[in-house]
Formats: structure tokens, sequence, C-alpha cells
């Protein structure tokens, strides 16, 4: 019940696997009886989304296939209790479903995203590709062309087709649903402290059904078992949060 109200828009499955991190050993069908014998809330389920596929059955978006390997970013708009509205630059590693940023301001630039992505790049390196809608602050000459010199290959969506921007489209929507929903913001910097702290926690404590329950922060250290003994162990240049190391 503590766990329910904390996270108000998690299901019984995101409960289960919190309680478990916690050395509980329960079974999710016992959660299951409890959540509905106390009429707890279940999240809503999202819409379906279609696809864009071609000749040869194939769909057109590019999978991501390791760290860096493909990073999606995207514009969110909310207000404040006062009636102006606010931007977030929300930006996402597709392969670990770490949420690299979330810059929050009145007003954010094609000068703005070159400013973080800069940041990022030093910090933990460019991706191989960086996925983006055509708005004018994503799509500029100077983000374009930045891009090149730095080496990373752009992919933009159709117009009218977010689903080919899935997880950031995905993740946009938690946001909303879990955070911008739920509060009331009076100014811009409690927007940025709450913000910012939320996105931490998707990070370390949300448990992520694609990735079995476990939170992204794990997930992205933690290699799926492979077949052979062919694993090994190495640095990629930086590390991530914990000094611990990818496995590859």
């Amino acid at each position: 019940m503590r766990l329910a109200g904390q996270y108000g828009r998690y299901g019984y499955r995101r409960i289960t696997a919190l309680l478990r991190q916690a050395g509980w050993r329960v079974n999710h069908k016992w959660v299951e009886r409890i959540w509905r014998r106390e009429w707890l809330k279940v999240p809503k389920k999202q819409p379906k989304c279609g696809r864009l596929w071609l000749n040869d059955g194939s769909c057109v978006r590019l999978r991501p296939g390791w760290p860096n390997h493909v990073w999606a970013y995207d514009f969110v708009t909310d207000r404040t209790h006062d009636g102006r509205s606010f931007r977030m630059l929300t930006i996402i590693d597709e392969f670990t479903r770490e949420r690299l940023a979330i810059d929050v301001a009145r007003r954010l630039s094609s000068d703005d995203v070159l400013h973080r992505l800069a940041e990022l790049f030093v910090d933990r390196g460019p991706p191989d590709f960086i996925l983006s809608d055509n708005g004018p602050e994503l799509a500029a000459t100077a983000v374009r062309e930045w891009l090149a010199q730095v080496g990373v290959k752009t992919l933009f969506i159709e117009p009218g087709s977010p689903w080919e921007n899935g997880y950031n489209e995905s993740f946009n929507g938690k946001l909303r649903d879990e955070l911008l929903a739920r509060e009331i913001f009076y100014t811009l910097p409690e927007a940025q402290v709450l913000i910012e702290r939320w996105r931490i926690a998707y990070y370390t404590v949300r448990p992520h059904g694609a990735l079995g329950y476990r939170p992204p922060a794990r997930a992205a250290v933690v290699p799926a078992p492979v077949q052979s003994g062919s694993a090994t162990l190495r640095r990629t240049g930086q590390e991530p949060p914990g000094g611990v190391c990818w496995l590859t």
C-alpha cells in the first residue's frame, strides 16, 4: 500500500518488482490479489500505434544494438501554475533506456540543443546515430552541420509518424502521466528540481517491463545471457553512474 501510494501510476507488476528489490520473496499473483482486493488503481492501457513498413516487409526505423548506438531527443511542453509555458528537451539512449538529460527552460532554441549535446558527447562520447522529428530546433542547419562534423548520422522521422520515435515518445508519455499530470509547478526552478529528481528515479528505481522489470541503471550494465563463453569485460572509454563498466 505504501508503494502504491508513492508510485500512483505503477501497476502490480512493477510494485512486485520493487518489493523483490527490497528483499521480499513474493509472487506477482499474491500482489495482484491484494491489488484487486484493495481496489488499487491500474494504469490505463496505452493506445496501439501503427508502423511504417517497406515493400520487403522490414520496418523503417533503426533498431539500437549497443550503448551509444542510437540516441533520440524530443520536446515536451507544460505550464507552471501562473499559466506560463515551459519546455523540456528529453534525450535518451535507446539501447540502455537511460534518460541522458531533461533540460527545462521557458524557451529552448537550436543553440540550447547544441550546448546540451556537446556536454553529453564530451561526457559519454558521441553516438552513431541521433533520431528526432523535423522540428525547427532539431532540424536546424546549424544542428545538422555540427553533428556531421563530429561524425554523428542524423535520422528524422516522417511528419505525423511519432511511433518512429517510439522509445522517446513512450518516455515522454510516462513523464507526463507519472509526474506532469500529478504535480503543480509554482515556479520554474521547482519544476526543474522535481523533473530532474524524477529522471534520476526513473533510471535508478523504476522497474522497466522491457528489461525484465529491472531499472535501466542495473540492466544497462548487466548483459543478456550468452550461448558460449565469449563475453568479455572491457571499458568503453567512460563509466556509467556508480563506477561500473559496460559488459559486452
